[in-house]
């Protein structure tokens, strides 16, 4: 069989390809968001979070008063998703009762967040969401049917078109450059040590360094599937990555609140480290949660518009370099240029797409019109968006095999770690030593 890669449909890509699916149902739940706050209603009605409880009571009552809302956001994902799925080539008959236990283990695992208990130990959904398939995935073989609705790319992949638009542009201005500055120092400080400690230390295939360095530089999860997909890195070595942004993430939720605790380190400059330190929003969020309330202002701003944000530019970077660079064919020959544009991950178009939607409709808003616009799309927004990470966790867990992982031996693992090496004292020479003023000044304004 041969390796060269698929000739691409053209216009038909439009509609048979996953990526453009996450761009046109990211793009369209934004564009309903914005059509329905015009109209002067919101598309909170399909947008449900599960608030903070510690009597179990409070947290029937709330789903017993929000059930109708609860059935709208699962109907509203169900359509979405099965209309791609079924142009994409998959069955129905498979995918809808598949999503249905997606979406209930979903709710449960929202719940389970949710609970004072879980948030005093950072146990915060999507985690929790990796964690459940983790252990029923190794326990109980999936159904072949099951297959359909595990679609983990997909889910996460309109999770960041989502993630634009929970990101104007006017927040990177908010930021400035001296915080955009040190997200881009420390990330592609780590990028690189992680890429070649993998590629020349270890002896990891380039692509998988790369993976391994996206991972642990930029978004974690997100970036591992964006970057993976874009340089053809082999399915089973993104699962690693993916366990490794996790299990460092893990990790970072408990060590850096403690540290920062122990040495009193104010929460502007602690959100700013946790920021550049954390492997993974959620988990990073959680970190800054035990901080206080600046601490997840800085934190913000340092790890997902400073670090988030790259992941189009290293998409494309990286795509280019595997072609031009990395990749042989069978009869000795590069891939065409043309490539480059076939294999950049689409999905990062519509983040950039949504997030410049959103930066118009706030450009020039007086001040209560942008907090309506904050409360009416983006907030609903970014719930959706959490719905779909979890959808994402849950399915990596569950298509997650330990015996798989181990099998490429501890050299992924050594890699990685040394990019922690390097990316955590990095964060805190920045963040406290370097630049503790400003992150003091910008968590008070």
């Amino acid at each position: 069989m041969s390796n060269k890669p698929a000739v691409s449909g053209g216009w038909s890509d439009l509609y048979k390809k996953e990526d453009w699916w996450a761009v046109w149902l990211g793009l369209g739940l934004v564009i309903a968001a914005l059509l329905l706050w015009l109209s002067g209603s919101s598309i909170s009605s399909i947008s449900v979070s599960i608030p903070k409880w510690s009597e179990f009571g409070s947290v029937t009552s709330f789903l017993g008063a929000n059930f109708g809302s609860l059935v709208l956001m699962f109907i509203a994902f169900a359509v979405v998703f099965s209309i791609a799925v079924k142009i994409l080539g998959h069955q129905l008959s498979e995918f809808i009762p598949g999503f249905i236990l997606i979406f209930i283990a979903s709710v449960l695992v929202s719940i389970f967040g949710a609970w004072e208990w879980a948030s005093k130990y950072n146990l915060e959904a999507p985690l929790v969401a990796l964690a459940l398939g983790l252990i029923i995935g190794n326990i109980v073989k999936m159904p072949k049917w099951m297959e359909a609705s595990l679609r983990t790319e997909f889910y996460v992949k309109v999770g960041i078109v989502l993630l634009g638009a929970t990101l104007p542009f006017t927040k990177i201005v908010q930021a400035g450059p001296v915080a955009f500055t040190q997200a881009t120092i420390i990330a592609v400080s780590t990028f690189l040590t992680i890429y070649f400690a993998g590629s020349r230390l270890f002896g990891l295939d380039k692509r998988f360094a790369a993976t391994l360095g996206a991972g642990g530089s930029i978004c974690g999860v997100s970036a591992s599937i964006a970057i993976g997909g874009a340089v053809k890195a082999d399915k089973q070595h993104v699962s690693v990555a993916i366990s490794l942004v996790v299990v460092w993430a893990i990790i970072m939720i408990y060590a850096l609140p403690v540290f920062i605790s122990v040495f009193g380190i104010p929460a502007g400059p602690a959100g700013a480290w946790i920021g550049t330190s954390e492997f993974a929003d959620a988990a990073g969020m959680a970190a800054a949660a035990a901080i206080g309330d600046q601490a997840i202002t800085t934190f913000t701003l340092m790890k997902v518009v400073g670090r988030d944000m790259f992941v189009g530019i290293w998409c494309f970077i990286l795509a280019i370099v595997s072609i031009t660079m990395w990749e042989k064919r069978e009869d000795g020959t590069k891939p065409q240029t043309s490539e480059i544009w076939f294999r950049f991950p689409k999905f990062v178009l519509g983040f950039f797409v949504a997030s410049a939607l959103i930066t118009m409709v706030i450009a020039g808003s007086d001040a209560p019109t942008s907090q309506s616009i904050t409360d009416n799309i983006i907030k609903p927004i970014t719930t959706l968006r959490t719905w779909a990470f979890i959808f994402c966790f849950l399915a990596i867990g569950l298509t997650t095999r330990f015996k798989e992982l181990t099998s490429v031996g501890w050299r992924p693992f050594a890699a990685f770690t040394t990019g922690v090496l390097i990316n955590v004292p990095l964060g805190y020479i920045f963040s406290i030593l370097v630049l503790g003023g400003y992150w003091v000044a910008v968590a008070v304004k």
